[in-house]
């Protein structure tokens, strides 16, 4: 797992995996101690699913689809924007909770204020400096975290993973009934904050503006409609699916263009991406047409879970001493299929199995068993290489790692004192001016958590809180009824207070930074540092990917 990485960091700042792994199979703790994998489990499960050697997709078969027949691309105009179709009925009549509420007015100067009183190790002029960061390639990202605790009470927002092109507008109640420029909520402010800078940069002899999406039509179409009010003009919106035949949209001399419906293409100066499945095998790294989020921002971590561990390695390096870093499970990367069950049983049998670059829910496997580990080992993994991470669970069943247990906070118990797993989503954006909140909306688990866990648990109803369901068909679906929106009916499930959203707010710049930082060295010279990228994400299938949309390497 030990892999020659030629780069300008320092060598100290690079995890060596295979000392990592000498230390986890070496450690003194007993395995009877600990609840879940055994080694002769760990025999057993690799012995009774035999390992396929790594695999990359043939080019071909990757642009095969179910999915035929695209729908050409259609204008938006001003005045279209309508409130009933881009937001869920119940945040229509729903009322922001007055925290919440304070929160978003909050504004910069009083957060560095509150935190720095309330963490005196911070130093408010670094803190300062790292809201008013400007982001040259992350513009607009949303992180989802867990509310956690250790045995000694210790609470503390931890980030589970940042996307690029995030949801959440559909589910943020807003902030004033009375403001008539409120109408058009966070839609709006995502635009003028952010994409209206990088607007400005568009060549205006290239053409018009578009939306181009491959999920969650009801917000990306809300932001084709503001986009139309903003810039004040008619905006495209489109769908490109992956792998999608006879789609209307296509690259022309690094130049977006969409067909419409008498099939003509229309040129395109600027692109607000809504595309997040696979975007690197759609969208060329460099482009005439100005995209926001570029392509580059996935790659090094919003749409790579694999990067964005390197990325907040890299970052917390270099915060150390400032008393601030990126908070996070403990992650392991790049790890091979046969390493798997060796790493689990390191953490005392109990982790999280993540395929690096899938998201939305899918590709994120909690392990606390044989049967749990022998499921994921049997399933067909297009990847090469996969992510172990610490499990965040109850106090008896969390994983054991270096920095000791973290575990759920949960919502607050309800009539039958259940308490649930929980996560929030936060959305910033970023420009000249620095960092601003946009959105927030939870989100909670099927099933309760349990104190004590069954032998043969399915804990993925337990522990997962991901709203997103794949269809059969390819397309998405919502489920609606775990949504914990920021209203006052339901905000005060989570327990959380304004000193949270603080927290949860910096912890989710700080990703954004250190994610926009591993793309900048990405890119240094202009273009795509191949050779970097490579040696930090060595993943065949990947890189094959990447050049779908990128033929002239």
């Amino acid at each position: 797992m030990t892999h020659s990485i030629q780069t300008d960091f320092a060598p100290e700042e690079l995890s060596n995996g295979a000392g990592k792994l000498k230390d986890a199979l070496t450690q003194t703790t007993p395995t009877t101690a600990l609840s879940g994998l055994s080694l002769s489990d760990i025999h057993k499960v690799v012995t009774s699913t035999q390992p396929s050697p790594p695999k990359s997709p043939d080019t071909d078969e990757a642009k095969k689809s179910n999915r035929k027949g695209a729908e050409d691309a259609k204008t938006v105009s001003q005045g279209e924007f309508e409130s009933e179709q881009h937001f869920y009925p119940r945040v229509l009549n729903a009322q922001i909770h007055p925290l919440v509420q304070s929160f978003f007015t909050l504004g910069n100067e009083r957060i560095i204020a509150r935190y720095t009183h309330l963490n005196p190790q911070v130093n408010p002029e670094k803190l300062k400096e790292i809201l008013s960061y400007t982001p040259k390639y992350f513009q607009w990202a949303g992180s989802d975290l867990f509310n956690v605790t250790t045995s000694s009470g210790q609470r503390q927002m931890i980030v589970i993973e940042t996307n690029s092109c995030p949801s959440g507008q559909k589910s943020m109640p807003l902030l004033s009934e009375i403001d008539e420029h409120n109408e058009l909520g966070g839609y709006r402010t995502v635009l003028e904050s952010a994409f209206r800078e990088q607007l400005s940069k568009a060549d205006k002899s290239l053409g018009d503006l578009a939306v181009i999406c491959d999920k969650n039509m009801m917000e990306a179409s809300g932001y084709a409609a503001v986009l139309a009010e903003v810039a004040k003009e008619k905006v495209w919106l489109a769908e490109w699916h992956d792998g999608e035949e006879d789609v209307p949209v296509k690259w022309v001399d690094r130049v977006l263009q969409v067909r419409d419906a008498n099939k003509e293409w229309h040129p395109i100066r600027a692109c607000f991406r809504y595309v997040t499945q696979k975007p690197w095998n759609r969208f060329p790294l460099n482009t005439k047409t100005i995209v926001m989020n570029q392509i580059i921002s996935c790659l090094a971590g919003g749409r790579n879970k694999m990067m964005a561990a390197r990325a907040y390695d890299f970052y917390n390096a270099e915060l150390v001493d400032t008393g601030l870093s990126v908070r996070v499970p403990e992650t392991i990367n790049n790890v091979t299929r046969g390493e798997i069950p060796l790493w689990i049983h390191s953490m005392g049998g109990h982790a999280v199995l993540k395929v690096p670059y899938s998201n939305a829910g899918q590709g994120v496997y909690t392990i606390t068993n044989p049967n749990e580990l022998k499921d994921f080992l049997e399933q067909d993994h297009h990847y090469d290489k996969f992510i172990v991470q610490s499990l965040v669970g109850n106090a008896s069943w969390s994983s054991v790692t270096r920095s000791g247990k973290f575990y759920h906070v949960g919502t607050i118990p309800n009539k039958k004192s259940n308490t649930f797993v929980s996560d929030l989503r936060m959305m910033v954006t970023g420009n000249a001016d620095g960092f601003r909140p946009i959105c927030i909306y939870g989100r909670k688990a099927r099933l309760p958590l349990t104190t004590k866990l069954a032998p043969d648990a399915n804990t993925w109803d337990m522990l997962g809180t991901n709203l997103s369901v794949k269809l059969p068909d390819g397309g998405w679906t919502t489920d609606t009824g775990r949504l914990i929106l920021m209203d006052r009916k339901d905000f005060n499930q989570l327990g959380l207070g304004i000193d949270d959203l603080i927290d949860a707010y910096i912890q989710t710049v700080l990703a954004v930074i250190a994610i926009d930082r591993m793309a900048a060295r990405l890119m240094a010279t202009g273009t795509f540092d191949y050779n970097l990228f490579s040696s930090l994400n060595p993943d065949n299938a990947l890189m094959q990917e990447i050049k779908m949309a990128n033929e002239d390497w």
